[in-house]
């Protein structure tokens, strides 16, 4: 096992958008990282950045400094680790970046602590470029004793790290409001763009009206862009983002709040993805506002 302190070498489970990115950020930091995907296919072409592509999560782990999960939901992650469980070691630290909810990462939190391992509820804020870029922000909960051994990882992969709590399940939770705002803030513009095309309106002349001015934000043009040019490669995938919806709706649901907006934008991402537009870029809610004959 290498030392912390040098070059630490980091189990990369799940290569999708997120994972995939991460991946490179800590290629790029001079970190040793090894690579896993259920998908084999979609983790190969990591070996050309320098990492080691494994076809067993469990070999993946195995003396690995930090593992971290990057997978689409809490079952796909407590299935993953089960596959794992005999590369894990005692007290290795494991940074769960998926969005899983906070019922989940008590969950997961619990059988790492059967298995010995030191579990960090680490959930990230950003998508595919961010990820690319090691620009994310990651929200972290978790014995701060760990923290000198998870800084080389949380620095190649963040621009911003925000330690939210000592036990897992805080970062989970901050980590569904932000969603809340970055969903209902996409359905904004998806809105805004149809009906100025319903209107005739030029949508540009949209974007020109509030731009630089306090209604102005950067991914109002990122997503409009992305509509405009028809260029819809997801930077975070509809499907996901209905994910996500889901789970803030039932953490509402059991504290006792109504999310309106956020029942309104499930409504449009499940239309949008029985539409066909689930493996598209979020923006494509945008399909949903278009009545049928």
């Amino acid at each position: 096992m290498s030392s912390a302190s040098t070059t630490p070498t980091v189990a990369v489970l799940g290569t999708g958008i997120m994972g995939s990115g991460m991946a490179r950020s800590l290629l790029r930091a001079g970190l040793s990282v090894r690579v896993w995907n259920r998908t084999p296919d979609r983790a190969g072409p990591l070996a050309d950045d320098g990492a080691t592509v494994l076809a067993d999560p469990a070999e993946a782990v195995r003396g690995a400094d930090v593992v971290l999960t990057a997978l689409n939901d809490g079952p796909a992650v407590s299935a993953t680790l089960e596959a794992a469980a005999d590369g894990l070691h005692s007290g290795q630290p494991w940074l769960q970046t998926s969005t899983v909810g906070p019922d989940a990462t008590v969950q997961l939190a619990a059988r790492a602590a059967e298995l010995g391992v030191a579990y960090y509820d680490a959930p990230v804020l950003g998508t595919k470029a961010p990820a690319e870029e090691g620009k994310l922000t990651v929200f972290v909960s978790g014995a701060p004793e760990g923290r000198e051994r998870l800084a080389p990882v949380l620095d190649a992969i963040g621009q911003r790290t925000v330690w939210v709590s000592h036990e897992p399940g805080g970062a989970s939770r901050l980590k569904l409001v932000a969603n809340t705002w970055v969903i209902n803030l996409v359905g904004a513009v998806a809105e805004c763009l149809g009906l100025a095309e319903s209107l005739h309106v030029d949508p540009r002349l949209f974007l020109d009206a509030v731009a630089g001015g306090p209604l102005d934000t950067g991914y109002l043009h990122a997503k409009s862009a992305a509509l405009l040019t028809g260029d819809l490669t997801p930077s975070f995938a509809l499907t996901t983002a209905l994910k996500d919806t889901r789970l803030i709706l039932e953490a509402a649901e059991q504290a006792g709040v109504r999310l309106d907006l956020t029942e309104a934008s499930a409504e449009r991402f499940a239309r949008a993805e029985a539409a066909g537009h689930g493996a598209e870029d979020m923006i494509a809610t945008y399909y949903a506002g278009r009545v049928q004959d």
